[in-house]
């Protein structure tokens, strides 16, 4: 049931809202995982890759936002609830504790290529659906593909 409507057919609103749905989820996990990373942080190069971090942390954020509110302009209620995110998310796990920070970068650089491969999925799946979540999904793969980047070049040292 949807008390809002869509103005997509239900075949492509639902095809929309599972993209936007899993991208929600994707999002919510790696900025939990980058924020969980930075707070237990330790090493040489402490200082740089804590502040990627949270710069990693704030752009899933600010996507997550607008993919859910995408999400409900369509129609489909947006699901981040915390049982949600940890049953249906693909981000690697971050193992707990102190993280020196070499392995961190290891980590989101692993974290962002999964995501950035499942984004890149539902941009082909979206695009005969919903041109709009599409081109979302486009930009958010870039802003991901740059964060990807900047660890990457920090773990050549």
């Amino acid at each position: 049931m949807t008390i809002i409507n869509s103005p997509l057919p239900e075949s492509d609103r639902e095809t929309a809202g599972a993209a936007l749905q899993a991208t929600l989820v994707d999002l919510l996990d790696l900025s939990l995982m980058a924020k969980q990373a930075h707070w237990n942080l330790y090493g040489p190069r402490f200082r740089s890759v804590h502040a990627q971090l949270d710069e990693v942390a704030a752009v899933a954020r600010d996507y997550a936002d607008t993919v859910a509110e995408r999400a409900a302009a369509l129609g489909v209620s947006p699901d981040g609830r915390a049982v949600t995110v940890a049953g249906t998310s693909g981000v690697p796990a971050l193992p707990p504790g102190w993280t020196k920070d070499g392995d961190a970068v290891d980590a989101l650089v692993r974290a962002l290529s999964e995501v950035i491969g499942r984004v890149r999925e539902r941009i082909e799946e979206t695009g005969p659906a919903d041109a709009v979540s599409q081109d979302l999904l486009i930009g958010l793969t870039a802003e991901l593909e740059k964060q990807s980047w900047m660890f990457q070049a920090e773990n050549r040292v």
